[in-house]
């Protein structure tokens, strides 16, 4: 079907009217949604972060800077058993937030207590003991002993009356009657539930606080939220310890699209999570949308007039000008624009469109001398990127450590440290190589390598041991290093891809896996090489290899002990 050149001209001139509007509006909008976008995230990221300063805040200065000031005065020697149970007193009266204070004598089972009168009165109407409930065991004391946990929160919740207590032990350096003295506290965090329930962002988003689990805390009835991937992504940093906060977007199981973030109390095992839908948060951009919509019309119809006006007028120099572009199509580049001689633009444009038939015709020779294939290259040339991302694997990650280097590199020129850095990580990046690995960075004197696909845990051991085997090699070859390297194996779940900067990314490998290989690194002795449970079972028995079974260790991040192997070459 054949249009004529006017109702093609109308409908151009009215689309160059219509179309920058759009694209205008349409940038509005873009624009106008990725600033609420920033401005909802910065939101969100501002309040998780004022929660969890306040709760450290909450902590410091109005619970365990208080509590020291009164374990100090009753630690004085000076004073007897009665002065110190005043000053239990005392304390009760001016810390509303401390519900009991207590002072536990090893070996004893009647703890020397000082309850808040009204919140026992309340434990009492819920038909609860108060003595009972808020004295703190003897066991749970050797507990927090055992495991170093004096001045930690310890925080449980009162199914009865839904309160939520953090217990927090002191040690005290004097005696009575011969015995160890423990002051403890029992802390109602009734003030920080109320933080989170009024604070301005409840009216315009969520706010909860999750433990490792992913259940809510601070509310009468704790509810699991492990069904969000916000949450989801949070619980293991709580429970490895990992202090980062983050902004994620996310779409809940109903569908409802959301924005949120999150930020970790120094002093708590939580969580602080804020979320927002998106609709909420860009319900201004549906209005601006409207009202593009209108002026757009509006304009469409005032084009669409003066295109009908003009079109007439404007048509013929173009069909001449057409009439000659079908010529030049067909071959002839003698064929000329005649006949236009308008002082405009339809005139500038004749005459450009006579000096590029001219042009064309030159270049049409000059392209018999350039190869179709120099053509071709240069037309299909494009650029491509790598785009920003992860995706779990699972893998096995050794790290490596030079142990003697911050000796060795104080006493030694800068340039022989290089050297002998160039010259370990030669011989370790061969060995991880032969072994099918692959040498994801180097941190300072540390390597960091991966190992993915079949028997990679059996690869990653064999690969550790030989480069054990290699550097004492290397130490006999330069003794006067006196260098030795410990290795960590880890097996798990990471996160892989490209991260960082647009302009400065690094393709590495994240995740807990990652820093129980380091912890493990850490501290293996030199020439040791330690791996975790999941690589040692995955390894079965290996030619030349032999492992030992340790006692499991403290690592930092980690509440208990971890279970850890030994492994190195079996010497003929």
């Amino acid at each position: 079907m054949r249009f004529p050149l006017r109702i093609k001209f109308f409908l151009f001139a009215t689309l160059l009217a219509v179309l920058p509007l759009a694209i205008v509006g349409q940038n509005l909008t873009k624009l106008t949604r990725d600033e609420l976008k920033s401005a909802a995230n910065e939101d969100l990221t501002a309040v998780a972060s004022q929660l969890r300063r306040a709760f450290d805040n909450e902590f410091q200065g109005r619970w365990l800077s208080p509590l020291q000031v009164i374990r100090n005065g009753i630690d004085s020697p000076d004073l007897d058993v009665q002065q110190k149970v005043s000053l239990l007193t005392l304390g009760i009266q001016e810390l509303p937030q401390v519900v009991a204070l207590q002072l536990a004598i090893d070996g004893s089972k009647l703890p020397i207590l000082a309850p808040d009168q009204g919140f026992a009165q309340r434990l009492d109407a819920a038909g609860l003991d108060p003595v009972t409930t808020l004295s703190t065991s003897p066991e749970l004391l050797a507990d927090l002993r055992a495991r170093g946990a004096y001045g930690k929160p310890l925080i449980d919740q009162l199914d009865a009356t839904g309160d939520w207590i953090a217990t927090i032990a002191l040690p005290l350096e004097t005696k009575i009657a011969g015995r160890e003295v423990t002051f403890a506290a029992k802390i109602n965090l009734a003030s920080m539930a109320a933080l989170v329930a009024n604070h301005p962002f409840s009216a315009r988003g969520e706010i909860s606080v999750i433990d490792p689990q992913g259940q809510t805390v601070l509310t009468a009835e704790p509810v699991s939220l492990k069904d969000r991937s916000l949450v989801r992504s949070a619980m293991p940093l709580i429970t490895a310890n990992a202090r980062a906060d983050t902004l994620q977007g996310y779409t809940r199981t109903d569908g409802t699209k959301m924005l949120g973030a999150y930020a970790f109390p120094n002093r708590f095992p939580w969580a602080v999570v804020t979320e927002q839908s998106e609709d909420q948060a860009y319900g201004v951009v549906n209005a601006i949308t409207e009202q593009i919509l209108i002026v757009g019309l509006l304009g469409f119809a005032i084009a669409s007039v003066g295109a009908l006006i003009f079109a007439r007028r404007l048509t013929k120099p173009i069909l001449e000008i057409g009439s000659v572009a079908e010529k030049v199509g067909g071959g002839d580049f003698s064929a000329r624009v005649q006949d236009v001689n308008s002082r405009d633009e339809i005139g500038d444009l004749s005459n450009r469109i006579n000096q590029m038939i001219g042009h064309l015709g030159e270049r049409l020779e000059l392209m018999k001398f350039v190869s179709h294939g120099t053509m071709n290259a240069i037309q299909g040339s494009h650029e491509a990127g790598m785009s920003r991302g992860g995706q779990r694997r699972r893998v096995s990650v050794i790290f490596t450590d030079i142990r003697g280097y911050t000796e060795f590199s104080e006493r030694v020129p800068p340039e022989v440290v290089i050297e002998a850095l160039n010259q370990y990580f030669d011989v370790q990046t061969d060995i991880v190589e032969e072994h099918q690995g692959d040498v994801d960075k180097f941190i300072g004197d540390a390597l960091v390598a991966v190992f993915e696909g079949d028997e990679m845990e059996t690869r990653a051991v064999q690969c550790a041991v030989k480069i054990t085997s290699a550097m004492q090699d290397l130490l006999m070859k330069f003794p006067d290093y006196n260098l030795h390297v410990g290795i960590g194996i880890a097996s798990g779940e990471v996160v892989v891809g490209a991260m960082g900067a647009r302009e400065r990314m690094d393709f590495t490998v994240l995740g807990s896996t990652v820093n129980l290989s380091a912890r493990l690194c850490s501290k293996a002795d030199p020439g040791q090489v330690l791996l975790d449970q999941a690589t040692r079972d995955a390894s079965g028995d290996l030619d030349g290899v032999a492992f030992e079974t340790l006692a499991p260790i403290a690592l930092k991040g980690y509440a208990d002990p971890v279970p850890n192997f030994a492994a190195k070459a079996i010497t003929a």
